[in-house]
């Protein structure tokens, strides 16, 4: 279980792998993208298409064409895909979705859920898109679902 939206997941997962796939001067498409985040591509063609009106990554049409990152996009924190594909809520919201949450009204997780959401949000702001690419191309980090089994990839 994940702590983002199922969209989220696939949209940070497409971002670090078109960081990864640009870092070796290589553009890609949907399809390709798809096959190795393990994505619906109808799906996740929707999600790009926001992420790419958003500034977040580049798409070029045509033969060579496909998604991208310059080096300058490499530096854009991880907060910024989340507002992008899900808003401000997970940096705002109510621990357990209530709408009248505040600190003069506080839901029984609050004060807890309140810390917790401050150091997510902080982790993604520090945390940038380019920052895990070496890892990935050694293939140290995984952007699928690993099917070793617990203590067994050492």
């Amino acid at each position: 279980m994940g702590i983002f939206s199922k969209t989220c997941e696939y949209g940070l997962r497409a971002v670090f792998f078109i960081a990864q796939r640009s870092q070796e001067n290589k553009r890609v498409g949907i399809k390709e993208i798809a096959e190795n985040i393990h994505s619906p591509e109808a799906f996740l063609g929707k999600i790009l298409q926001n992420l790419s009106r958003a500034g977040i990554i580049r798409s070029m049409k045509g033969p060579g064409g496909g998604f991208y990152l310059d080096t300058s996009d490499m530096s854009t924190p991880l907060s910024d895909v989340v507002k992008a594909i899900d808003g401000e809520n997970l940096f705002v919201g109510c621990g357990m979705g209530l709408e009248f949450c505040s600190e003069q009204y506080p839901c029984p997780l609050h004060h807890e859920f309140k810390s917790i959401r401050n150091n997510l949000s902080e982790m993604l702001q520090k945390t940038t898109v380019g920052q895990f690419n070496d890892d990935l191309i050694k293939g140290k980090i995984l952007l699928t679902k690993s099917k070793i089994a617990p203590n067994k990839h050492r």
